[in-house]
């Protein structure tokens, strides 16, 4: 374990210093992480007490960040709506690219009809924009977390499928493949020996994009009212709350859950085209 220390150590310093902006990205995640983790003990307030004697209030050394048309202290339902917005983007992107993994393994490895099965299914969900198709989904099934958050995967598991499958049809074609099905290795030795380890790289890539893509849906679903519901924390239930009625009354209602979902949208961005440039051997420095 000693020796894994100094190389994890001088990986990150070299990630750091070739991919700043990535860096940067990561940074700005991790303080997420930290204040979701930290909400309780960070939140002057209780997200959820409503307080009619301080509705509309401004920022204030009491109310950082103003308050809503509850009277609720809006900085500390930021915190909490951190929380929302990690465990349903990390659950959803998780579960979206670790099921199109399995998808595009299967399809690259069996070939011939079900290949050709299976990439007509994935064709029909890409026709689809994924905030039609999560909005349609959650439209059927109602609002809630769960929901949510199945109707957010939806929409990455053809995307992933469809990298995965390219990824996986190359590494096929491999002499080490070849070599290791001319010894009669069985396929599922074949599968999590030598093409599985070869995709996690597009796989950890694609999870890293996905998250930032579902916190922006899952603001967007919320906003909509086919998210999570109130008095739950969430970024977008903020920016419904601050819709046209209350912009020019209290404005800071929706520029402070927007900027964060921007924010954070914008970090994992950065860090995912970062670890796609210091993944792909054909991008490398």
């Amino acid at each position: 374990m000693n020796s894994l220390s100094p190389t994890w150590l001088a990986s990150l310093v070299r990630f750091i210093r070739r991919r700043p902006l990535g860096a940067a990205g990561g940074a700005i995640i991790l303080v997420m992480i930290i204040a979701a983790a930290l909400a309780s003990v960070i939140a002057p307030h209780d997200p959820l007490e409503t307080n009619y004697a301080a509705l509309f209030k401004p920022p204030s050394p009491e109310f950082w960040l103003g308050t809503d048309g509850f009277g609720r202290d809006a900085f500390s339902r930021l915190l909490y709506g951190a929380r929302t917005a990690l465990f349903v983007g990390f659950s959803a992107s998780f579960l979206g690219a670790a099921i199109g993994v399995v998808i595009g393994i299967t399809s690259a490895y069996a070939g011939g009809n079900i290949d050709l099965f299976i990439e007509r299914i994935m064709d029909v969900f890409l026709s689809f924009p994924i905030i039609v198709l999560a909005l349609a989904i959650v439209a059927v099934l109602g609002g809630g977390i769960v929901n949510l958050i199945f109707a957010i995967t939806i929409p990455f598991i053809p995307r992933t499928a469809r990298v995965i499958r390219s990824s996986a049809l190359v590494i096929r074609q491999m002499p080490y493949v070849d070599a290791a099905h001319s010894i009669g290795s069985p396929d599922a030795r074949i599968i999590f020996r030598h093409i599985l380890p070869n995709v996690m790289a597009p796989f950890l890539v694609m999870l890293t994009a996905f998250q930032g893509q579902a916190i922006l849906l899952e603001a967007s679903l919320s906003f909509l009212g086919l998210g999570v519901a109130e008095p739950t924390p969430a970024w977008g239930l903020m920016l419904r709350g601050a819709a046209v009625t209350f912009a020019e009354r209290a404005p800071w209602m929706g520029f402070f859950p927007g900027f964060a979902i921007s924010l954070s949208v914008f970090a994992f961005n950065l860090l995912g085209d970062s670890l796609r440039d210091a993944l792909d051997p054909r991008l490398r420095l």
